[in-house]
């Protein structure tokens, strides 16, 4: 199945709160997800096509900072047709990253392994990402070639727009879009953060929790609009990528429902454009299969992944 014909959800979690806990999940106001949640029950919450196309591949992110959850993930992506990809956790301060990143690259499933993750919209240092050992660690990441997802909130973009500078060949995405404050009407300070950013050519962005940082009960494609409209501006297509945030866009309607906002939102746009923004970019950055019948073999070895040469909160429910 062609990119042309194909939907990428680039953004979504899993969990089994029984075999893996998942503390953030007893805060307030994370009532409705505080369950178990699997592949099936993405395949049954993913009903809505966007633009004529359905879901036809995703890539599972970690949750909690924990190697056993990515070893879980790896194994279940090699098992399971869908999962096209997995962004993992390593310890980045540890001086034995390389060699957990290795294991976990040639343990089961480890093809699947694409990228790395750091709550570090949890960290109160303000300058985390710039710990000597930290930029050790993802050099580390930088070598075997992955790529490095970005999750931080508004107002610490100062330090992903430092780390963009500092390691220009590590490929970045700006997960949630770096959560801008669209429940507060005042985007204006993430605007001017999320261009700067956007100008480093090797950063590219996940257009998903937008509907956790809207008023989850009342929001409407109005308000998600102009961020929309900033992040076309900034980014262009090509580097923007969909993402569901399932299942914590439960909290804020659904999967169903935030890929009818997307398909209003994508309204008017060329089909190029649809395409990069619904499968493209995800499967470039991400070296998916062009369809499940790929998996039989490596699908893009690490030394040739498209992002490999690229240069040129749990805080209001997102992860």
């Amino acid at each position: 199945m062609p990119d042309t014909h194909r939907l990428i959800d680039a953004h979504h979690h899993l969990w089994d709160l029984q075999r893996r806990p998942q503390p953030w999940l007893d805060e307030s106001g994370h009532e409705a997800i505080r369950r178990n949640f699997r592949v099936g029950d993405l395949r049954s919450a993913a009903g809505r096509p966007i633009a004529g196309r359905r879901l036809a591949a995703t890539v599972a992110v970690q949750c909690v900072a924990s190697v056993p959850e990515t070893r879980d993930l790896l194994a279940l992506a090699e098992a399971e047709p869908l999962i096209g990809a997995v962004v993992g956790w390593a310890d980045l301060e540890s001086p034995a990253v390389g060699e957990v990143l290795d294991g976990l690259l040639h343990g089961p499933g480890g093809r699947y392994l694409r990228a790395v993750r750091h709550l570090v919209q949890g960290e109160s240092d303000v300058g985390w990402l710039q710990r000597p050992a930290v930029e050790a660690g993802l050099r580390e990441v930088q070598a075997r070639r992955l790529g490095y997802d970005v999750l931080i909130r508004s107002h610490q973009f100062g330090q992903a727009i430092r780390l963009a500078e500092r390691l220009p060949g590590l490929p970045l995405v700006l997960d949630h879009a770096g959560k801008p404050p669209i429940a507060d009407d005042d985007v204006s300070d993430w605007e001017r953060d999320v261009r700067r950013l956007a100008s480093h050519p090797q950063v590219t962005c996940k257009v998903s929790g937008l509907v956790t940082k809207a008023d989850r009960t009342a929001w409407t494609v109005g308000d998600i609009r102009p961020v929309w409209h900033v992040l076309l501006d900034a980014f262009g297509p090509d580097r923007l990528m969909f993402g569901s945030d399932w299942p914590v866009c439960v909290l804020a309607g659904g999967w169903d429902r935030w890929a009818a906002a997307v398909e209003e939102l994508l309204a008017g746009g060329t089909d190029k454009d649809v395409t990069a923004i619904l499968s493209g970019t995800a499967s470039a950055f991400y070296g998916l299969p062009d369809s499940a019948a790929t998996r039989e073999e490596d699908p893009v070895p690490m030394t040739e992944r498209p992002h490999a040469d690229v240069r040129a909160d749990h805080t209001r429910g997102t992860r």
